[in-house]
């Protein structure tokens, strides 16, 4: 098997390219500027992880143009282009923002949930998404869509390294008092679900929510980083109102929330169709990127 991907530079795709290579056959990258067609007719699958991520503080003066040119516009060409190579299958990796930004707490998304994009990273991918439905039906070409929520391993960034280094530090945690449960899923684990998504049958022309089937609340997480550290957990149990209202004065009341809220999704679909479970448990996914900072 050959596979065609774009975003190999990325955090996910350095990780599925050194894994996929030997595993299924060659590997591909996909770079801008590189006219695709040669590389497309000689693969059997297309992995599409490359996007304009979403942004914190974008500057941009229309942030919704700019993901709909790189996230909408752009893969429906490499689609087309794909299906007029012959590519038998297209996996797209979308996000759970698709879905919404909150869940009610017990009350995880499912695939079968109206979409509700909350910003205009979400609201591009799940015009992708429907984009590539109409290619999917106008050319034959099958088509795999996988909303994750946020992926955590080796080289994450962003907000979810600056959490672990302060566990690491030992700094204290506001959140000892936060119920929720969010769904995280491991680099090892997305990569195997992507190898799942390009090979199984039952993947064809569907969509799927995926994550390590293990949500934890946002105490939980940093008990589960701080042991993966070998070090003692320094939360403080401060009320959600009293982090909500501090926040408010410092502009950051939606990193908060994004913190106590809930967001889980039901892989009860990848495990019933396609057989899935996720081979690395968190504890250990967490070690592991722990191990890298």
């Amino acid at each position: 098997m050959a596979i065609a991907l774009t975003g190999a530079g990325g955090f996910v795709g350095r990780h599925l390219s050194l894994s996929l290579t030997g595993r299924v056959g060659d590997v591909v990258s996909l770079a801008r500027g590189v006219d695709p067609m040669p590389i497309l007719r000689e693969s059997n699958v297309m992995v599409h992880l490359a996007a304009r991520v979403h942004i914190m503080n974008d500057a941009s003066n229309d942030p919704l143009s700019a993901f709909r040119e790189a996230n909408v516009h752009a893969t429906e060409r490499l689609a087309r282009q794909a299906a007029a190579a012959g590519v038998r299958r297209f996996v797209f990796v979308s996000s759970v923002k698709v879905n919404g930004e909150e869940t009610r707490l017990g009350h995880p998304y499912k695939e079968i949930d109206t979409p509700s994009p909350q910003d205009a990273y979400g609201l591009s991918k799940w015009e992708a998404e429907q984009v590539l439905s109409n290619v999917a039906l106008e050319t034959g070409m099958e088509v795999v869509v996988v909303r994750p929520p946020l992926i955590y391993g080796p080289g994450v960034k962003a907000n979810f390294a600056l959490l672990m280094r302060a566990v690491q530090r030992g700094l204290p945690i506001p959140l000892g008092a936060i119920e929720n449960a969010r769904s995280f899923i491991g680099l090892d684990n997305f990569v195997d679900f992507i190898y799942c998504c390009m090979t199984h049958p039952a993947a064809a022309n569907e969509t799927f929510l995926v994550s390590d089937g293990h949500d934890v609340s946002s105490a939980q997480l940093v008990r589960e980083l701080a042991a993966a550290a070998g070090v003692k957990p320094n939360l403080w149990s401060v009320p959600q109102w009293a982090l909500e209202l501090g926040a408010g004065m410092l502009g950051k009341r939606n990193a908060v929330q994004r913190l106590c809220g809930s967001l889980q999704v039901d892989i009860s679909k990848a495990q019933t169709l396609l057989g899935w479970t996720p081979p690395v448990s968190m504890e250990e996914g967490l070690g592991r990127a722990v191990s890298k900072l």
